[in-house]
């Protein structure tokens, strides 16, 4: 089990450390010129993670378990700061404080959830207290499909609004994310008695048949947006962003298919 906790630790922060970073960079870009206090703000977040993204990479597996969990307390309380940081930013930009920056409000509290779920999952590892799997199962799609969702009405409202047709599939894939989260929550709301596996089963087929589509989707977007091929005004990192995030979601998808099947799981994977 401890080769496990480092395992997933390393795993957690390798992935969740890169999109801080970039989160970080994202709002920088979406400041105006004259928020010089948030732009300083926001370059220390991506120097932060930066340096524990490097640092997370140097660990062995081997790591004694001691280590990480100091480790895993440290990025927490990063986690922690930058997302009271990107609270106050929502709050401005709500406040009208910040009138002709780009930053979308929900992108804003989107990036927000990330952070905390960043924060809860570090302090689940630390505790030794993580969700039962159909518990899990249910509460992290509820959570991705939502990301899922958000990501989609982004690339819809970034791309041109001359690209009609990737602008109305990505309407398409909103509603069909905001119809998944919605039947998640339904799913949710009628605990214990819907954690039956041939439910909790099909529930997972679902969702990854229509989180594959918009993994494929945002794939190709992100291949023209690089080749010039498409009018848009979304940063090349964003769109590879939006694509590992779908990728991360299909992965857990499998592992808990896996896990429902009667599977193991390796350690070196997530582990619920």
């Amino acid at each position: 089990m401890s080769d496990a906790f480092v395992a997933r630790s390393l795993d957690e922060i390798r992935f969740w450390s890169r999109v801080m970073k970039e989160h970080a960079l994202f709002l920088r870009l979406g400041f105006r010129c004259e928020d010089t206090q948030l732009i300083h703000e926001a370059q220390q977040f991506q120097a932060i993670f930066e340096d524990i993204e490097r640092r997370s990479n140097e660990f062995p597996l081997s790591t004694d378990p001691h280590t990480i969990r100091e480790f895993n307390t440290e990025v927490r309380n990063a986690a922690v700061h930058i997302w009271a940081f990107k609270r106050k930013v929502l709050g401005l930009i709500l406040q009208c404080k910040l009138p002709g920056q780009n930053n979308f409000p929900l992108l804003v509290d989107h990036v927000s959830r990330e952070a905390n779920y960043f924060r809860n999952r570090l302090e689940e590892l630390n505790s030794g207290r993580l969700e039962p799997l159909h518990d899990a199962i249910i509460d992290e799609n509820i959570f991705f499909l939502k990301i899922m969702a958000d990501h989609a009405k982004f690339i819809g409202h970034l791309l041109d609004p001359s690209e009609r047709k990737l602008v109305e599939q990505a309407r398409e894939f909103s509603n069909d994310f905001d119809t998944l989260m919605y039947q998640a929550i339904d799913l949710s709301s009628m605990r214990p008695q819907s954690q039956i596996i041939p439910l909790l089963s099909q529930f997972v087929d679902e969702n990854r048949v229509s989180v594959k589509s918009l993994r494929d989707f945002k794939k190709t977007a992100r291949d023209l947006i690089e080749e010039c091929r498409i009018k848009s005004i979304i940063h090349p990192l964003l769109a590879d962003h939006v694509f590992r995030e779908a990728e991360r979601f299909l992965f857990i998808l499998d592992m808990f298919e896996r896990s429902l099947s009667g599977m193991k799981v390796n350690k070196r994977e997530i582990l619920f």
